[in-house]
């Protein structure tokens, strides 16, 4: 999972968020599936190079929102998702596109412009 995540430092989002919205998405692709454990919050705190507190913080929100149990010295284990599963993808998706349209933004990319790649790469995609 560690190498599927990756922060951006010159993003506008911050650093917490970044990573909460990866890990969803892994959840809710089923690249971590139910019942497994997350790396702990030292583990992927060294692996990205930002300070553990931020992990914990990631880590806690989504025990909040029922992605993941954290147990007391056991570790941090993705839930089975009470909410339907389609819900929670277009949820992400929302969150990914609006996140990436930000970053478009940031950059000064006219919106024409990322219209056109976007298609552009989509068409690629079977």
């Amino acid at each position: 999972m560690h190498h599927k995540i990756q922060v951006n430092f010159h993003s506008k989002e911050p650093l917490y968020y970044q990573i909460e919205e990866q890990i969803k998405c892994l959840i809710v692709s089923g690249d971590i599936g139910s019942g497994e454990q997350l790396p702990t919050v030292r583990e992927l705190a060294e692996d990205l190079d930002i300070n553990f507190n931020t992990i914990a913080r990631v880590y806690r929100r989504l025990d909040q929102q029922g992605y993941v149990s954290s147990q007391q010295g056991r570790g941090c284990y993705v839930l089975d998702r009470q909410v339907p599963i389609e819900e929670d993808r277009r949820k992400v998706f929302e969150q990914l596109t609006e996140s990436y349209l930000r970053q478009c933004e940031a950059l000064h990319i006219p919106k024409e412009e990322v219209r056109k790649h976007f298609l552009r790469i989509l068409a690629t995609i079977d």
